[in-house]
């Protein structure tokens, strides 16, 4: 937990930009796996998180800023929960630790929210992910569960992502710390991928990593020989050589910042040269965003000056052809990248996701396309100074839609079908790193970086087996 005065502050001003009314904030409940007692790991709301740091479950931030008031609702442990937990502060002693001077029993949150609309105020909540807390925020005022995402405050949504998209230092510490933590899991899963060793065995090692030295892994880990599949997630299958060994995986810190990192190694240790073409196209795109990312420019020209470089490389191999420009604008490189160029990066891993896509990575400057692939940049605004981000393009040979685009004679003016065809089960490459926009340009986020070049990859397998 960062100092009470940081949470102080961030409450300060989230009241005075909101302006008015009652801020509405759950945090978490535990969530039952399989049966009721035996739950998820618990991770804390990142709101929540944000502006009153507690961990515990079942608690609810309240902010009336008309009365200049803050409270923390939920119910203190009992004797039984004692037994099998342990003891934990009362609910009166967490809201100190972070500056907040009321508390009450959850029975007592209705009143006060009762009392607020029999006042015609106006009650701010963001939209939840949660179904449990769907029905909690429904009993309370009174909408259907399924209506809190229309219903959300867009006034507290974007106060929210105004603020939490520009990350402070002690922020950046902890960014930090998670990137430390991804180093040592990314360089143990290039250790460990071999023939003849399991997908899921190399994700068990790192993900026990992030786990014994940050809070978790940031999100369930892709990692697979078909790194084709955007979320490929592993398998007991073990990896055969000559194949690529793609591995998307990241940390969180024990403040719950993330990394998220991509890496892709030769499962037998040295590239091929068709293996050498692609990656090479993937790693100029990856550079030439780094050297070019600052504050002002528009992440939506980042996505297509990568595409670009990935589109003219893919040309000199003989995959596509034509006028690059005209093919970008068509959209014909998304048959091998289909995805954005990346997605900000802070408590989650895409960062305010659940706030809603269109608030956090768009603005009226800058809209969502909805053309194949760029329908999923998830941001395109221009980058701020403090903004932190994934860079992270790719190549894809993606069987099913390399059929599908054939057969219906997709951009048969930019692609050449019959050259893509000894590619079919090539997989994918992607390269991925976490940047922080600085005062001229941007930095990779972290004291190490894991190695990305070619020959440094070779040559970290060489000397690491």
């Amino acid at each position: 937990m960062f100092t009470k005065e940081i949470y102080i502050a961030r409450r300060a001003l989230l009241k005075q930009k909101v302006g008015d009314g009652l801020i509405l904030l759950f945090g978490n409940n535990d969530s039952p796996n399989n049966y009721p007692a035996n739950t998820y790991r618990f991770r804390q709301d990142s709101n929540f998180l944000y502006y009153f740091g507690l961990r515990r479950e079942g608690l609810v931030g309240v902010i009336d800023i008309d009365n200049d008031k803050e409270y923390i609702f939920g119910d203190d442990i009992d004797i039984d929960d004692i037994i099998w937990y342990g003891f934990v502060p009362s609910v009166k002693e967490l809201a100190e630790d972070v500056g907040v001077s009321s508390s009450a029993p959850t029975s007592q949150l209705k009143v006060i929210i009762d009392s607020a609309i029999a006042q015609k105020r106006k009650i701010h909540f963001v939209p939840q992910c949660r179904h449990d807390l769907m029905i909690q925020l429904s009993d309370l005022i009174g909408i259907h569960p399924l209506s809190t995402k229309e219903n959300a405050s867009v006034k507290l949504i974007k106060t929210i992502v105004e603020m939490r998209a520009i990350k402070k230092p002690e922020e950046i510490a902890e960014l930090k710390d998670a990137a430390e933590i991804g180093y040592l899991m990314h360089t143990a899963a290039m250790k460990t991928c071999r023939p003849g060793v399991s997908e899921k065995y190399v994700a068990g090692i790192i993900e026990g990593i992030a786990m014994s030295l940050g809070d978790r892994y940031s999100f369930q880990s892709i990692l697979s020989m078909h790194g084709e599949i955007q979320h490929g997630y592993p398998s007991h299958t073990p990896m055969e050589a000559g194949r690529l060994m793609l591995c998307d995986a990241g940390a969180e810190s024990k403040e719950n910042y993330c990394s998220d990192n991509t890496r892709v190694t030769p499962i037998s240790g040295t590239f091929t040269s068709m293996q050498r073409d692609i990656y090479a196209a993937v790693e100029s795109a990856h550079d030439w965003v780094i050297e070019n990312a600052k504050p002002g420019v528009k992440w939506l020209d980042m996505h297509l000056g990568a595409c670009t470089i990935i589109t003219e490389h893919l040309k000199a191999i003989g995959l596509m052809k034509g006028n690059t420009e005209d093919a970008v604008r068509a959209g014909a490189h998304a048959m091998f990248m289909p995805h954005g160029l990346g997605h900000m990066m802070g408590m989650d891993v895409h960062d305010m996701e659940g706030l809603g896509q269109n608030y956090v990575g768009f603005d009226d400057e800058v809209q969502p396309s909805t053309q194949f692939g760029l329908n999923c940049l998830r941001c395109g605004r221009r980058l701020q100074k403090g903004f932190v981000m994934t860079d992270e393009p790719g190549v894809y040979f993606i069987p099913h839609l390399i059929d599908l685009w054939k057969s219906q004679g997709m951009h048969k003016d930019f692609i050449n079908y019959d050259s893509v065809e000894p590619f079919r089960d090539f997989g994918g490459i992607r390269l991925e790193d976490d940047i922080i926009i600085t005062e001229n340009g941007c930095e990779i986020v972290g004291d190490k970086i894991i190695p990305y070049h070619i020959n440094d990859v070779e040559e970290y397998i060489k000397n690491n087996k």
